[in-house]
């Protein structure tokens, strides 16, 4: 789950990582009234979860109450990068000497997460990760609690040789640690993390991504939910792993591994996916019936592929499930189902009476037979 930034920094702030203050505004008038509280230049931030703000000019200052409400509504019902604004965060504007980065993320190589820091803060850590990976400092973390004051010092003195802000950046580091662990973070990340002209290490942004998974420990987080699509939300109620995407085959599967090699073998054939969904391992139809309202939803989708390989999913449940999903909500977009597996007779007989419904049986097939369907041409 996606934190806004303002979430991420009340979090810090609990964690006693030193941010600014600052105050959402949801219209031009609470922007003004929250500047004027503040009595300072402020900087006027779009809360999207999506990077790439302030290049999309989502991030603006603004010197007076006046000038923050312009700002404010011209950035009020922006879309970036497929994110409307609807609010915006109020911050006072920091005088930055220099920007550092710091992030802790999980390193599915290594099997543990990993501590990324960089004097080359303010700029995304893909870019330096490309173009200057020497300036990256990793170390990785062995369990919760295993992180100790000198190897704070060790990665801090590293991308800061000044000890008064090593030593600072060191105990900013510490808390972050413990944000990650104790709220169960798959990132956590601060970018920038500056240095003021009077040597005051402050936080002025904060990512947070939470891992769904943690989120039965943390009941409380369920209220900073906010951003989703109604299909996303459709999607996390029925227990399916779901990712929009731009193209316009829509893709129901079971299994991650699958779905990926579905979504490569579409565009193999010179088309693009619609979306990564995952029914997952379950014989529930009802999940077949929520992901077919979730594609036909995609008003740019052509063509449904399903590809099913039945090892614990059962074909013939998914079979009755698509044709459930036909009868609640008929369809005219072409359809294309691939059913290997367990029960897989029994599905395709289930399927072969139903109309608007083409089979296939190997995935090439499949995807070679929704591509055309979605063109206009016979399968």
């Amino acid at each position: 789950m996606n934190l806004h930034e303002y979430q991420g920094r009340e979090i810090f702030a609990r964690f006693g990582i030193p941010v600014p203050p600052g105050h959402v505004a949801r219209t031009k008038a609470e922007a003004g009234m929250h500047t004027r509280a503040l009595n300072v230049p402020v900087v006027v931030k779009a809360q999207v979860h999506s990077g790439g703000r302030g290049k999309a000019g989502g991030v603006k200052l603004a010197v007076d109450a006046a000038e923050a409400e312009l700002k404010a509504s011209a950035i009020l019902g922006m879309d970036i990068k497929g994110h409307r604004v609807n609010q915006v965060l109020i911050t006072p504007a920091t005088d930055i000497a220099r920007e550092i980065y710091l992030g802790i993320v999980l390193d599915r190589g290594a099997k543990k997460p990993v501590i990324m820091a960089s004097a080359a803060g303010g700029i995304d850590i893909e870019e330096v990760a490309r173009t200057a990976p020497e300036k990256i400092v990793k170390f990785h973390l062995d369990s919760k609690g295993s992180f100790r004051p000198w190897m704070a010092r060790q990665v801090a003195f590293q991308i800061e040789k000044e000890p008064k802000i090593a030593q600072q950046v060191a105990s900013i580091l510490e808390k972050l640690v413990r944000v990650y662990w104790e709220c169960d973070c798959s990132l956590a990340e601060i970018n920038p993390l500056v240095v003021t002209p009077t040597g005051q290490v402050v936080a002025i942004d904060a990512k947070v991504v939470l891992d769904d998974n943690g989120l039965v420990r943390h009941p409380e987080f369920e209220a900073l939910r906010d951003g989703e699509s109604d299909t996303e939300r459709l999607a996390r109620e029925k227990g399916l792993s779901f990712i929009p995407l731009e193209g316009t085959i829509g893709c129901v599967v079971n299994g991650a591994g699958l779905a990926m090699a579905t979504m490569d073998l579409v565009k193999h054939f010179g088309a693009e996916p619609a979306n990564f969904l995952d029914i997952g391992g379950s014989s529930n139809p009802e999940k077949v019936v929520a992901a077919m309202t979730i594609i036909t939803s995609d008003p740019n989708v052509k063509a449904i592929l399903f590809n099913i390989f039945g090892g614990i999913t059962r074909c013939d449940d998914v079979a009755r499930g698509i044709v459930t999903a036909l009868e609640k909500k008929p369809v005219s977009l072409p359809i294309v189902v691939r059913l290997t597996g367990t029960n897989e007779e029994e599905g395709r007989a289930i399927l072969a009476g139903a109309k608007g419904i083409t089979p296939a049986l190997t995935m090439d097939e499949a995807a070679q037979k929704v591509i055309a369907m979605a063109a206009g041409g016979a399968a």
